[in-house]
């Protein structure tokens, strides 16, 4: 506030101080004269009395009303006394004492007969009252908490330039020894008191008791800095300085402001906007109830109310939409508004510049003048100039909070959005738009802040200025209004255009990132197949289409460039240079303006966007009753339910009732795709509850098929959150088989895990999940399927010891869907589904009694001679070693008698076996910020991507269009000084007609360079994304394993949209402005060479300002890019394993965690702002001082100088502060974006795979033709430094053979198959296919040869076709094939779209079975003479599973096939199997011959009860 008022004050006391004067003059000649036509000016006695001592007081009175109701609502604590209070309270009384010492003196002198006028009664009267209310604000201040008052630094300041003046006054008269000894001594004590009030006003008292900043480790200093300290940034300064010594560090930053938090800012828009949505539900409701009352009234005729009700509904529908703008301008408004003041009053002071220029010119004009007047105006010019630099950055300042806190309100919202939206609605928004409304659409607001209040602020000045150009040059002006009025449409037409354009940009945006996360996201069945090329094409072909929106929207821009910049050349040259000035002052908003239009434009598409996305579906809490019920028959109940996925969809589950009793065991059976999974997602409350009743009694855990892994240390991946129970933790790890794995992880139970627990296997994450599930200790249990993906052993002591009738869990109510069949006879009920139906239940003996389609499925399964109540599972089972140590970690999960011994020594201490140097053990890469200046060659990569001939032409356009226009000034220059001879002047028409072409030419420049720039930076964007697309696609596995999706999806979204659309720009803009500057100072120093002397030792200072700030802005830059990745890594993460966050009831862990991501993220962006507004202030400070010496040398100069130059080289200056202030801004920005470029290129210097294709060694087209394989002196590592997991493999695979591989979990199984093809590089050895080695060849050559049916069916969001047949090689036919073979034929043919199915992301809308039987398709298509199964059927019930198995048997039967099994039954009839153990092969023979040995085949066929 206080702010304000001083420049509202000072702002237009210039103008009404001339009036006053002016006033004056007319009715007091002689005191003009005293004041103004003088060589030592003074102001009258009654002036001095009057006006000089009212003013402060009237200041201080009209703020006490305003301020007094702000420091009432704004209570930041209690600050206790302190000296400094004491001492200005002290002085404050003493002030009054000595203005009632002068109002007593007066009355005194009254009663002696001495008359003096009433205002020496009044005047200290006044005064006293003023200083006792400064005396009480001084107090009332303290009780609030306000440690450093703006409001009464002002009036401090005030009162003292105005006895400042009377001190003067006094001295002088002093001297002629005219003296009233009293009130001499009175005035130089309170001059004095003021003084010394003034100097203890700039210091800021102690923080308030109780504030947030006393436990704060490292607080943000702006809350206890001084009023001077924040106007001028001084606060930030300490930090400035640490960065410049030593690179900044996460650690160095402060904690954020409490009104900046998540916490607080989220609170209030989620607030207001479930306030909105309440509303517009209440209006939508009534408008649409609203003519029932009419029907009744009139019942004559039918149709009538019929169209009555219509006519009212239809608005409703527009109405209801809640507004989303509304709730923005309601949760930061308020604190906005301020800034609506600050632009205000910078506006208007804008004028003063050329209004004072004015008077320097006549002044310059009339030698007679006094000097004084010219230092006055040069004073003046200097204090407007700074007063308008505070003023505009306390404005942006306020606009960048704003745009933070806007960031930060969305990001939050949208979080929280997603954690309640439903499964329908998610698939309309995938995560890659998502993950855009977090980046780009919040930074679209962000910038919008800054730009909004142009919106007023530009109309505002163009009339200022159109006034006062009015003024100078009369009509003539409106040739150049009524271009720019001409302009006003076409500017509104390309606004509409561009919006447009905008809207598709960010269309093909969404869908790339989403494609791209789905490249990430499958990358190694990419590799496997070898579809990295056809994926490529299909990113390049969205890139393709963004691009040419990008070009539409570019030549549009540059024609309006041109456009603006033409009207400039309607200008006649009277009263040149203020116009000039003035019309510097109109090109600014004029050419901001379509910037404005154009930011609004991209904010309202991103607004409508955000909208549609928080007005989703919730799902409805309320659906399924969870909690205690009181006298229930069951825990849980479920009675004529039927449930869909979303409400359009037709049910997916219809009429389902059971009850399960407290404390029982439920297996839930079926076929692949019949409604196991969705039942429990219903119990979950995840799906769309049609009708019926819903019970869960107590806490639920549940654990899905695929196992949701958080990118966290093991041990919090199983504690989740809750408190850590060190025996319980123990029992569970015990329990779920996971103490093995866990010692041979790198840091035990403290490793981290990597994303999607890329660093374990299949079998590992099953458990954690489990584990989870069991330490949380709840009252009903989910299980979808966990021991699947476990072989038999270790299922058998999960079922034992977590989940059957002896486990831990005994006593709780369990649900299990499972595909084992020796489970079953020990379940309390099955529950056997088909087709969304229950069609049977009831325990096992009564089902096989009903001898239904149960006891039938039985049958064909269980076979005669295996003894089901002791065998374990046919092993159901995929494994998956992805990483280094997963191999040789799973190796001791084989409950094999040796582990048993060592597992009974075990303690706790070696369980967290943590020695220092692998406690910080870690997987993936954090992303890092690099660090110093950013390497000129990173721009010469720049300038290479755009092209050498383009860059270099674009430079030259510059100069050229810089040129003419300093020539155009200074030929204007000329035309002034030209003598006028009988009222007008010579040459007029040369004169104007070199005008006219200089400025035709700076149009044509500025077209070529706009162009030039704008095209420029599109190549550049293509070739920098193919680039980084090409060189990700190359990366060799372990780069993939190693690097967290979120750093790369970072890459594509924000890096890449920074080079699209912000460095074009802000090159234009850094070219601009430094041009701009180098031609003020040449013409500065044409016109005043004095001016030589200031102005380098001016561009020392302002070098160095620059370079130290460079340094901080770009650390703070970089560590703000780097604290971004890991908020979206969470988000994709939560985004995932939604399910699980709602099942567990997590939601509000997880809202904190992502609220302290991004808080982290936004302390290394709010001192980037408050940085980039200290270094404006310092910046602007040295373009007021060329201001300041460009209008002094005029001054003294002023005899030999013509008005033209004075005008031309001051006018310039003034221009100077604010090309500085963008040259500067321009360069950090251009450094700190440029660092875009820097890390897209960080990914071509990283390790490649071998090369796709090698012409040399390209083996023949028919290669392989029998299918041999040989492996010779085979191994194979993970890493350098790791131990070799496949050690001297020797054997030979004829061609056709069929051959089983078999091996406890992490015996290398897997790790054989990524050898074969090349995922890994082999160690020693080699591996030769028909006589070829295949390290020789190229890895396309391979892999397209060898199919593989990976563990994990991945598939892709596209069409069904797209998914079988990426390159489009096979006919329609030709798939039809396949898909019958895979007996998916007849659920493909009941889609409706058939082939062409849309694929929802990751495959999410087919079951995991299904996506399976996909893989198996996409085999057959290829044919090729080798294939490789690698646990392919897990997922899939066992009928499926023997339809698979013939149908690899009949279709593959001259193949060579590799088949890696847990189901051991799968392999028995292959001609021979190979047994791995600890990644060398100990057994290799028929089935038969090795049941014989009794070997290690024999044990693990016994565990399967096949034997």
């Amino acid at each position: 506030i206080g702010n304000d008022d001083y420049t509202s004050i000072t702002g237009d006391g210039h103008g009404e101080f001339c009036i006053f004067i002016h006033y004056l003059s007319v009715l007091f000649p002689q005191d003009w004269n005293l004041t103004w036509h003088t060589e030592n000016p003074d102001f009258t006695k009654c002036f001095q009395n009057t006006v000089l001592v009212w003013v402060p007081c009237i200041y201080l009175w009209v703020c006490f009303p305003i301020y007094f109701l702000y420091l009432r609502r704004h209570d930041r604590g209690y600050i206790q006394m302190s000296h400094l209070n004491k001492a200005k309270t002290a002085l404050g009384l003493l002030l009054w004492i000595i203005c009632w010492a002068d109002l007593f003196y007066s009355f005194w002198e009254r009663s002696q007969n001495v008359f003096r006028p009433p205002v020496f009664v009044i005047s200290p009267t006044v005064l006293g009252i003023t200083m006792l209310l400064a005396t009480f604000l001084i107090q009332f201040e303290r009780m609030k908490g306000v440690q450093s008052s703006g409001v009464m630094l002002i009036f401090w300041f005030t009162a003292l330039l105005c006895a400042t003046i009377i001190f003067r006054s006094k001295i002088l008269h002093a001297l002629k020894l005219v003296i009233d000894v009293f009130r001499y001594v009175t005035f130089y004590s309170y001059f004095v008191l003021v003084l010394i009030q003034l100097i203890l006003s700039c210091f800021p008292e102690r923080p308030p008791l109780f504030s947030e900043t006393v436990n704060d480790s490292n607080p943000c200093p702006e809350s206890s800095a001084s009023f001077l300290s924040k106007i001028t940034f001084w606060w930030i300064t300490g930090l400035m300085i640490q960065g410049y010594r030593r690179p900044l560090e996460a650690k160095d930053l402060w904690s954020l402001n409490k009104d900046d938090t998540s916490g607080e800012v989220v609170q209030g828009l989620a607030k207001y906007w479930e306030k909105e949505c309440a509303n517009t539900n209440k209006q939508a409701i009534k408008m649409v109830y609203s003519p029932k009352k009419q029907t009744k009234s009139s019942n004559s005729n039918g149709d009538v109310t019929e169209e009555v009700e219509a006519l009212i509904v239809k608005p409703s529908q527009r109405n209801s939409a809640p507004s989303l703008l509304k709730v923005l301008y309601k949760t930061f408004g308020p604190y906005f508004l301020m800034s609506f003041l600050f632009k205000a009053c910078h506006d208007l002071m804008m004028f003063s510049g050329p209004e004072i220029l004015k008077l320097l010119i006549n002044f310059v004009n009339d030698k007679d003048a006094p000097n004084w007047q010219g230092y006055l105006y040069t004073g003046l010019l200097f204090a407007c100039a700074c007063l308008q630099t505070l003023i505009l950055h306390q404005y942006f300042h306020i606009c960048f909070v704003t745009g933070m806190r806007l960031k930060t309100a969305v990001i939050g919202a949208v979080y929280r959005k997603a954690l309640v939206i439903t499964n329908s609605a998610r698939k309309t928004s995938t995560v890659g738009e998502i993950v855009n409304l977090m980046s780009v659409d919040a930074q679209r607001f962000m910038d919008l802040t800054t730009y909004i209040n142009m919106i007023w602020s530009a109309p505002l000045q163009v009339i200022l200025a159109l006034y006062l150009l009015w003024q100078n040059l009369g009509p003539s002006v409106l040739a150049g209004v009524a271009v720019m009025i001409l302009l006003v449409p076409v500017n509104a037409v390309m606004a509409m255009k561009t919006k447009t354009y905008q809207v598709a940009h960010m269309k093909s945006k969404d869908n790339r990132i989403k494609l791209m996360n789905e490249i990430l996201n499958g990358i190694k069945v990419l590799k496997l197949y070898a579809w990295e090329l056809a994926f490529k094409e299909k990113v390049l072909g969205i890139r393709q289409e963004e691009l040419k929106v990008l070009k539409k929207s570019v030549a549009l821009s540059t024609f309006a460039v041109y456009v603006l910049v033409d009207k400039n050349n309607v200008l006649d040259a009277q009263k040149a240079f203020v116009s000039l000035a003035l019309f510097n002052i109109l090109r600014f908003p004029l050419n901001i303006l379509p910037m404005v239009i154009s930011s609004m434009v991209q904010a309202s598409v991103s607004l409508e966007r955000l909208r549609l996305f928080l007005s989703h579906e919730e799902l409805d809490p309320d659906s399924i009753i969870r909690g205690s019920i009181k006298d229930a028959e069951g825990s849980i109940i479920v009675k004529n339910a039927t449930f869909s996925w979303s409400r359009n969809d037709p049910p997916s589950l219809n009429d389902i009732n059971f009850t399960v009793p407290e404390g029982s065991l439920i297996a839930i059976v079926g076929q692949v795709g019949c409604g196991k999974s969705s039942l429990l997602s219903a119990l979950l409350g995840e799906m769309d509850k049609r009708e019926g009743y819903v019970a869960v009694k107590g806490s639920v855990a549940y654990v899905p098929q695929q196992a949701w892994i958080q990118n966290a240390a093991l041990k919090d991946n199983i504690i989740f959150g809750r408190e850590m129970k060190e025996s319980q933790y123990k029992r569970v790890i015990e329990a779920c088989a996971l103490l093995p794995d866990i010692e041979i992880l790198p840091s035990g139970d403290r490793t981290e895990i990597g994303e999607k627990g890329v660093n374990l296997s299949g079998g590992q994450k099953q458990r954690v999940s489990l584990a989870r599930a069991v330490y949380c200790n709840t009252d009903v249990y989910l299980f979808d399927d966990p021991l699947s993906a476990v072989d038999a052993h270790v299922g058998k002591h999960i079922f034992d010891k977590v989940i059957g009738p002896k486990g831990i869990l005994k006593n709780k109510t369990r649900i299990l869907v499972t595909h084992g069949v020796s489970y079953l006879p020990l379940m309390d009920r099955i529950i056997v589904m088909t087709d969304g139906k229950i069609s049977e239940m009831g325990s096992y003996q009564e089902l096989l009694k009903q001898d239904g389609a149960f006891a039938e499925f039985l049958r064909t399964y269980a076979n005669a001679d295996q003894d089901v109540e002791n065998g374990g599972l046919p092993g159901v089972g995929f494994q998956l070693e992805l990483n280094n140590w997963s191999l040789q970690l799973s190796n001791s999960s084989t409950y094999s008698g040796e582990t048993r011994k060592s597992l009974n020594q075990t303690s706790t201490t070696e369980l967290q076996k943590a020695p220092a140097e692998k406690n910080a053990w870690k997987l993936t890469e954090a992303d890092t910020a690099k660090t110093g200046r950013v390497k000129a060659i990173v721009y010469w990569e720049y300038m290479k991507s755009i092209g050498l001939l383009i860059s270099f032409l674009s430079i030259f356009l510059f100069m050229c269009n810089h040129i003419a226009a300093l020539a155009s000034n200074y030929w204007l220059s000329l035309w002034t000084d030209d003598p006028v001879i009988n009222g007008t002047q010579q040459h007029t028409h040369v004169r104007l007609g070199v005008y006219g072409a200089l400025g035709m030419s700076q149009g044509i420049a500025v077209f070529g360079y706009s162009m030039a720039v704008s095209i420029g930076g599109i190549f550049a964007s293509r070739h920098l994304h193919i680039d980084l697309l090409h060189n990700v696609l190359r990366s060799p596995m372990s780069f993939f394993e190693r690097t967290p999706s979120g750093n790369l999806v970072n890459r594509f979204s924000k890096e890449i949209d920074t080079i699209d659309s912000v460095i074009p720009q802000i090159i234009k803009m850094f070219m601009g402005s430094l041009f701009n500057v180098i031609g003020a100072c040449i013409i500065i120093l044409l016109a005043t060479p004095i001016a030589a002397i200031v102005i380098p030792p001016l561009g020392l200072v302002y070098f160095f300002v620059q370079r130290f700030y460079v340094a901080t802005s770009r650390q703070l830059k970089r560590l703000e890019s780097v604290s971004r990745s890991p908020v979206y890594s969470h988000f994709n993460e939560t985004l995932l394993g939604v399910s699980v966050i709602r099942a567990f009831e997590e939601q509000t862990r997880f809202k904190l965690q992502s609220d302290l991501k991004v808080d982290e993220n936004q302390k290394a962006y709010f001192p980037s702002i408050v940085a980039n507004r200290w270094l404006a202030v310092r910046l602007e400070c040295v373009g007021n001082c060329i201001v300041l010496f460009a209008a002094l040398f005029a001054v003294i100069a002023r005899h030999s100088l013509s008005p033209g130059l004075v005008g031309l080289s001051v006018s310039y200056s003034l221009q100077v502060t604010t090309y500085l202030n963008w040259l500067v801004r321009m360069t950090s920005e251009l450094e700190t974006n440029i660092v875009a470029v820097e890390r897209v290129q960080e990914y071509s210097e990283m390790e490649k795979e071998a090369p796709w294709c090698i012409e040399q060694t390209a083996p023949p087209n028919s290669w392989p033709h029998e299918g041999q394989v040989e492996f010779r002196g085979y191994g194979l590592r993970y890493r350098e430094d790791l131990d070799l997991v496949l050690k001297n493999i020797n054997v030979t695979i004829k061609g056709g053979e069929k051959v089983g591989i078999v091996g406890r979990t992490g015996a290398g199984k897997s790790s054989l198959t990524l050898g074969l093809f090349r995922i890994n590089e082999s160690a020693e050895g080699e591996i030769i296919i028909d006589g070829v080695n295949v390290a020789k060849i190229g890895l396309h050559d391979l892999r397209f040869k060898i199919t593989i049916i990976p563990q994990d069916p991945v598939l892709f969001s596209g069409s069904l076709r797209m998914n079988l047949d990426p390159f489009d090689k096979y006919s329609d036919e030709e798939i039809w094939t396949s898909l019958e073979l895979a007996h998916l034929k007849n659920f493909v043919s009941s889609l409706p779209d058939k082939l062409n199915h849309e694929c929802s992301e990751g495959g999410e809308n087919l079951s995991v079975g299904q996506r399976q039987l996909v893989c198996l398709a996409r085999a057959l298509l290829r044919k090729s003479k080798i294939l490789v199964l690698d646990e392919a059927t897990a997922a899939v019930d066992l009928e499926t599973d023997d339809l698979i198995q013939s149908t690899i048997r009949t279709q593959f039967e001259d193949c060579t096939v590799l088949t890696i099994a847990h189901r051991l039954n799968t392999i028995m009839d292959y001609e021979r199997v190979i047994v791995l153990d600890k990644g060398e092969i100990v057994e290799c023979d028929s089935p038969a011959n090795l049941l014989q040995k009794k070997g290690i085949f024999y044990s693990m066929a016994k565990d399967s009860g096949l034997v």
